[in-house]
């Protein structure tokens, strides 16, 4: 469990420390320009870090995953159900156990979950800005740290955990 716990608290550290340069240093936007949960957002023009590979796109997500559902006003159904999934997976890992990859898949998730939850109550949108794109393909979406971690999280607790069942 502590394993899990350090993950989700530099997960999610990582992630807000991230999304404050990126918004205020990097797109250089005002707290008040920001500070507007249910009004319009800013966005800034996109910045080239290693065209075309990586872009940073500024994309405010009212919505879940690829922005879908973001024309209605779901941020409190969206927090309930973030934080209803982390006490969910710290109810689980406690109660069956993991090894030390599913604690860190565990915490992946709940660090990302817990970012974007953030986001949604300081701003009224997760804030996405990563933007890659290759080979030819232009990626029209926009991601974040918080968003690579619940994935990765995600994967890792349905391939990693075995609910302590022993193999045949």
């Amino acid at each position: 469990m502590r394993l899990m716990t350090w993950t989700a608290i530099w997960i999610f550290f990582l992630d807000q420390v991230i999304k404050f340069h990126v918004l205020f240093n990097v797109f250089g936007l005002q707290w008040d320009a920001v500070r507007n949960p249910g009004g319009p957002l800013p966005f800034p023009p996109p910045v080239d870090v290693f065209d075309p590979y990586l872009r940073l796109t500024m994309a405010w997500n009212r919505g879940v995953n690829f922005g879908l559902f973001a024309d209605f006003d779901m941020r409190w159904v969206l927090i309930g159900v973030a934080l209803a999934i982390s006490v969910a997976v710290i109810w689980w890992l406690r109660r069956t156990g993991g090894s030390k990859w599913t604690y860190l898949a565990g915490g992946l998730l709940l660090g990302g979950a817990l970012g974007n939850v953030i986001d949604r109550l300081l701003y009224g949108a997760v804030a996405d800005f990563l933007n890659m794109s290759c080979c030819g393909f232009t990626n029209p979406y926009a991601f974040n740290v918080a968003d690579i971690s619940i994935f990765l999280g995600a994967v890792g607790l349905a391939f990693l955990s075995d609910d302590g069942k022993k193999p045949a």
